[in-house]
């Protein structure tokens, strides 16, 4: 089941706010947490995804629809 506390639904959400949006919601979470992430397809997914990563947090996609995907964010990277 998801908290509130670690979900967001950032779709119809444009870039980049949607990046700080994510940033700061990972920031009230300690690194043993997770956060799902509901982003619409296209830039928005592409740039999550990648300021995300390059900040360290590992992303899976658990569900995929025609216009917007859910991840799981948790820290650190995949080994």
């Amino acid at each position: 089941m998801i908290q509130d506390s670690n979900f967001i639904d950032l779709k119809s959400v444009p870039c980049p706010l949607n990046v700080v949006k994510c940033k700061l919601a990972l920031e009230k979470l300690s690194k043993e947490d997770i956060l799902f992430v509901d982003l619409d397809r296209g830039e928005p997914e592409i740039m999550v995804k990648q300021t995300l990563e390059n900040l360290g947090y590992q992303l899976d996609q658990v569900k995929t629809e025609n216009e917007w995907i859910r991840l799981v964010v948790r820290y650190g990277c995949k080994s």
